[in-house]
């Protein structure tokens, strides 16, 4: 039997999940490894800030 070094980490764990919030007149990017974006106005680069981090 193949010695284990203990479970496999949760692929879940391992990615970045975004999402954005909307304060205002502002939106901002977030994820759950506790990053965050600059306010924007314009919730299409809040979205692609959001997208730049988990790609990134």
């Amino acid at each position: 039997m193949a010695q284990q070094d203990g479970p496999e980490p949760d692929p879940d764990l391992l990615e970045h999940r975004t999402t954005t919030q909307e304060k205002g007149r502002f939106c901002m990017a977030r994820c759950t490894c506790g990053w965050h974006g600059p306010a924007r106005r314009a919730r299409s680069q809040a979205r692609t800030d959001a997208e730049n981090h988990a790609t990134g």
